[in-house]
């Protein structure tokens, strides 16, 4: 072992165990995915070439197979449980994406969650077996995250008790699919329901697109793959065009909305049940932005320990890189993030599972706040954790930008969840909807619960108590005041917005203007909103730890976080008088000092998370510091190696060469 990294581990004030244990559950969780990772890690059927080295084509094929494989171990494992299934398959995966995801991350649970017990019945069995095998068709050319505007109809015939599907438009051509291009057989397609004359907005439909036999695409069905893109090279991602393609009238998912064989329709209790896989991916990808995070920060954190650069002091050694206060900086308050998504993941995951088990007994009252929370915390994390990814790489110099180091992988990877189920931008102005019409309420008399309950009080009668019962100075050791003072700017800036949004109103004749020229109020307003909560939950957080060494560990990165916040908000707390000027250069103090703080545990702060290197895959990040060694014999593997000289050189420099 590299002996920087071992003594970083040497001088950690805390056991990493005890805080992995709590990253996962407990200890039972531990170990229990530990097992699960070495079903992985240790099987020859899942060893391969280094996918960096391979074609787009060959990654497709490696990814089919891995899936194809993992869905046969699995079984023969007897792993049912829906969260070992999920963590088995991204250990397979490591830090790109399988061919099949969909299937499992949309298609069934989609099917799971709108189909009536009778079409449970047909199609689950189908599922298990894989002799279905699907995808989520909603995106189209011409429209994606706003959703009404999708093109694609599906128009009822009562005499024949079908739906006939069409993509009437070049811009109504399903585009983004994941599986949809060579994969899957069939998929949920969102469309227009038009029934007796009448548009009833979107639904969805399972739509067989290709033979379960050959495999060949059905009549009517134009289907393939959208070529090459960014990243997720080992993705089918495809289009799906429609061409009066008829499917039975039980082919529609009709466990809330129905239509009758005579083409009478019945609506559903609540018209946001259409998108409930969306707010489960949602809810799923705050957490997904922990992992990449935190990824990245092991990464670049245990590199900062073994790369030693310049001088501090003329003639003496080069220290590592961790040392200089400017590379804690970058990577100190990424690691605080990394910590808080990973504890507001778990939040959400139980919100979710909460909320729908109180909607699968007819209670939809927190469907509102679970769909608000969901849009505005997928924007957040996904933001600040695309940033976040981009300076560990930068922070690890020159080699970060090699493939070796995993980093640009991760960053291509987790990039597309800033618009993927829903564009940052529009999922803010979603979750400020649902704030505005909260403080209208709170206005109104209407007492809010949950976690908008902060609203309930009018920020003007906050300014407008006497001096004494106002809320005080932010201050800046204490916890509780940080995370109250989070409360009052995020409880200042949707009152801003309501009333920027008021007076627009006013002002024009129509609805829909005053919402555009109050727009960059209402995002202000929502990701004070999701800062706030990220904050509250983290210190939540603490509070459950007993350990005390690992309580203090922690407690250091709870206060760096919503410092470094404040630090980069200061704005919005000198308007809100939660912050006086003066402080300001007190909290660039404050957070000076808890850098000194966290740096002796830098390193065993990230082992806590115990990505072993095969699921990492990172030279620059490994386990045992040993970088140099190991990026040279990487490097070696190179497909452009297995010759000494390429025939290119004989094709094209050659023969130039004679002729000069």
């Amino acid at each position: 072992m590299n002996p920087d990294i071992r003594q970083e581990r040497e001088n950690a004030t805390f056991n990493s165990e005890v805080l992995t244990n709590i990253l996962d559950g407990d200890a039972e969780k531990t170990r229990r995915r530990r097992e699960i990772e070495a079903l992985v890690i240790n099987d020859p059927d899942f060893q391969h070439e280094d996918l960096n080295f391979l074609s787009r084509s060959e990654r497709y094929d490696a990814a089919l197979k891995k899936s194809a494989l993992m869905f046969t171990k699995l079984r023969d494992y007897g792993i049912s449980d829906p969260e070992e299934i999920y963590y088995y398959k991204c250990i397979v995966k490591k830090n790109n994406h399988e061919a099949l995801g969909l299937h499992f991350a949309m298609f069934v649970p989609t099917l799971n969650s709108q189909c009536s017990p009778e079409q449970c019945d047909k199609w689950l069995p189908l599922t298990d077996t894989l002799e279905v095998f699907g995808t989520y068709a909603q995106t189209e050319l011409g429209h994606g995250t706003h959703l009404r505007r999708l093109e694609t109809t599906a128009t009822y015939d009562p005499s024949t008790q079908e739906f006939v599907l069409n993509s009437p438009t070049v811009t109504s051509i399903k585009w983004w699919a994941g599986g949809l291009g060579k994969t899957s057989n069939h998929a949920i397609v969102l469309a227009q329901l038009y029934t007796r004359g009448q548009c009833h907005g979107l639904h969805g439909f399972i739509v067989p697109i290709r033979c379960m036999k050959t495999h060949q695409p059905l009549p009517g069905v134009v289907v393939g793959d959208i070529g090459p893109k960014f990243g997720f090279d080992e993705v089918d991602n495809g289009f799906l065009k429609l061409e009066n393609v008829r499917i039975p009238r039980e082919n529609m998912l009709m466990k809330y909305s129905k239509v009758e064989p005579d083409g009478t329709y019945l609506k559903p209790p609540s018209d946001k049940l259409t998108y409930g896989t969306m707010v489960f991916i949602r809810s799923m990808i705050v957490g997904e932005s922990a992992r990449a995070l935190s990824k990245a920060c092991t990464i670049a954190i245990r590199y900062s320990v073994v790369r030693h650069q310049s001088e501090l002091r003329p003639g003496e050694p080069e220290p590592q890189i961790l040392d200089y206060q400017a590379q804690q900086y970058k990577l100190f308050p990424l690691l605080a993030t990394a910590y808080a998504f990973t504890f507001v993941g778990q939040y959400m995951n139980e919100m979710y599972h909460r909320i729908t088990g109180d909607i699968n007994q007819g209670d939809f009252s927190e469907l509102p706040e679970l769909h608000a929370l969901a849009a505005g915390l997928k924007a957040f994390s996904t933001w600040t954790a695309n940033a976040g990814i981009e300076v560990c790489r930068m922070a690890c110099g020159g080699h970060g930008y090699s493939r070796c180091s995993s980093l640009p992988d991760i960053y291509v990877t987790f990039t597309a969840t800033c618009t993927y189920e829903g564009e940052n931008t529009v999922m803010m102005l979603q979750t400020a909807r649902y704030l505005v019409k909260s403080y209208r309420q709170a206005r109104e008399g209407h007492r809010l619960a949950g976690i908008v309950s902060y609203l309930n009080e009018p920020w003007q009668r906050v300014q407008a108590r006497p001096a004494s019962s106002r809320p005080a100075v932010v201050d800046l050791n204490d916890l509780a005041s940080l995370v109250e003072a989070y409360k009052l700017r995020a409880a200042r800036l949707v009152e801003v917005a309501a009333k920027s949004l008021q007076g627009e109103l006013q002002r024009s004749s129509s609805r829909e203007d005053p919402w555009n020229s109050s727009s960059i109020e209402l995002i202000r307003a929502s990701e004070a909103h999701c800062h706030y909560v990220v904050v509250k939950l983290f210190a939540a957080k603490l509070s459950e730890i007993s350990d005390t060494a690992v309580h203090s560990a922690l407690n250091s990165l709870v206060l760096l976080y919503a410092l470094h916040g404040i630090a980069n908000n200061s704005g919005d707390f000198l308007q809100a008088d939660l912050l006086s000027v003066p402080q300001l250069s007190q909290v660039t103090q404050r957070i000076k000092a808890l850098l000194a703080e966290i740096r002796p545990n830098a390193v065993t702060l990230v082992d806590a998370f115990d990505y072993r290197d095969e699921m990492l895959n990172s030279v620059l990040g490994r386990y045992d510091g040993n970088v140099y060694e190991n990026m040279f014999e990487w490097s070696k593997r190179s497909p452009l190696n297995r010759t000494e000289v390429h025939e290119s050189y004989n094709k094209y420099m050659k023969p130039l060469q004679s002729k000069l």
